[in-house]
Order: C-alpha cells, then structure tokens, then sequence
C-alpha cells in the first residue's frame, strides 16, 4: 500500500515552491489562488522574502501547507492509501485526501499559526531534540522538572521536549546525567505541544468549526493518538487535542507499517520524516517528494 507523509513546521526555506510556479501553470494557479484567499502575498514572502519572517509560525504553516499541497496536486498518480503528516502536516495529509477543501484548509492553517505564535509570545518558550536516551528514560526526567513536557515522538533514540527557556536548561543538565548523547536546542519560537499552546486551543477550535470537513478517501492516521481516522467529528477533536499533546510520530509509522504500507512516500519542502520512517521500521521504502 501507498502511504503519503506530510512534513511539518521547521522544514520552510527562502525560494520554497518558486521552481514549481514556474514550471508548471497547474502549481502555479494554486499559488496565486493562495495569495488571493489569504488576503497578502505569501509567495513573495516564501520565494524572496527574509529568512527569520518566513520562520515566524504564523508565516511557516501556510507556507509549508502551500507548498505541500502543491506537490501533491502536480505529482503523477496521486492516490494515496493512507496519509499521516507530522503535526502542521497533518491538515496538509487531510486535504490530499480530501477531507478538507484546498481553501478551508489554507485558512485554518492560517488561523492555527496565528493562534499558536500568540500563544508562543505570551511564555517565552522552546522545544529541544533528546538523542541517545530512550523514551522512558526522557519521560522519567520530565515528570521531575515543572514546564517541562515530552512532545514529538520521532523515532528510536529521538524525543523531542517542550518547555519553558529555565525548565530546559534543567532538563538538559539532568538528561546528559542520565545518559542522554545530546540535547539540542530547535530553532522554533515556542514550545508546541504542550500545555504551554492552551492560549492557542479556543480560537483554532473556532476556526475548525468555521470550516466544512468530510470523510476522506482513505484512513488518516492522527498525531494524538497514532490510529487511523475517517469520521470527520472525530478527526476535528484530534486536530484540536493536537495542540497541547505530543505527536506519536514513531507509533503512527509503525501502525501504518502494520496495517500494511509497503511504501512511504514524503512530502514537503525538505525531506525530514524519511530518516525517521527508516529507523523506526528498519527498511529503505521511503521517498522523499520535494
């Protein structure tokens, strides 16, 4: 079976999408179209437009769905059997599989960088990537340190933690003593999916209920909870649980493993999920579209 993987936050660059407007009028149309619903032009800004703008969540997330989709709608035979995308990239995994129209989709991603910058602003905060301690291990520390949470499952050997600026420099001090190999400060302005993202819940789940959602054409498998989803009620209350949990990313692979994807394909600006798909199944099946 095909499965498609969407990339998310982190993976933005200057000049994303700008080779695909140009070579193809299709990719092309859906940019254009994008800058008109949102109301400003996001392709100048992800094609030309300063580096450190183009990070700020507000402007990343639609840039990353945009590109995303763009991909996707120009990419031959298209037909995916089950979607997952990695936190921002699981509305662009709902929307190739039609659960979402391509606008109701721009405008909730929209409307979810928003809310999640305010809510970054509002807490100085930031994630870190623990590598080399298992999950156990990652979790046992957390539960010790005030503000400090795990929050993207990744892969073996790869947990990331989001926290407070003071609870991380704890956390970091006290998971090389419990024989961490490294922890790496991320380049994010926030600490997304934790507690610390509250602030963001009420208007995104505002802006979910402001859009129409419909069964998609295959099973989409969900960061809350790693199972595969269909009815559009329970998919809305997992993108809203999303915010504040951490994304089982590793057990989603497996179960899409399980359930029988042969074949993974990635999209999104930069390959980011293809090592991890290949560490946590151990083959080489995994294709990045870019």
């Amino acid at each position: 079976m095909k499965a498609y993987i969407f990339t998310g936050q982190g993976s933005q660059f200057v000049g994303m999408g700008k080779e695909l407007s140009e070579s193809s009028d299709h990719a092309a149309e859906f940019f254009e179209r994008a800058d008109e619903l949102l109301g400003y032009p996001l392709t100048k800004l992800m094609w030309e437009g300063d580096p450190d703008e183009l990070r700020e969540t507000k402007n990343a997330q639609p840039a990353i769905f945009l590109h995303s989709i763009v991909i996707a709608k120009t990419t031959r035979e298209f037909k995916p059997e089950m979607v997952a995308g990695h936190s921002l990239g699981e509305i662009s995994a709902l929307v190739t599989a039609r659960g979402l129209s391509f606008g109701d989709g721009l405008r909730l991603v929209r409307e979810r960088g928003l809310a999640m910058q305010d809510a970054c602003e509002a807490i100085p905060s930031k994630m870190a990537a623990v590598l080399g301690l298992d999950n156990d291990g990652v979790e046992e520390v957390c539960s010790k340190i005030d503000g400090v949470v795990p929050a993207n499952y990744n892969s073996p050997g790869q947990l990331v933690i989001s926290g407070t600026l003071e609870g991380l420099v704890e956390a970091k001090e006290k998971l090389i003593e419990a024989g961490a190999r490294a922890v790496i400060s991320l380049n994010v302005a926030g600490a997304y999916h934790s507690p610390i993202m509250e602030p963001a819940v009420a208007r995104f789940k505002k802006a979910i209920e402001e859009v129409t959602f419909k069964e998609p054409i295959c099973p989409i498998y969900q960061n809350f909870d790693a199972l595969p989803s269909t009815d559009p009620e329970e998919i809305k209350q997992k993108l809203i649980e999303q915010i504040t949990s951490p994304v089982m990313w590793e057990q989603t692979i497996l179960n899409m493993n399980e359930d029988g994807a042969r074949n993974f394909f990635e999209i999104g600006p930069k390959p980011v999920l293809t090592g991890m798909v290949r560490k946590i199944t151990g083959r080489e099946m995994t294709v990045s579209l870019t």
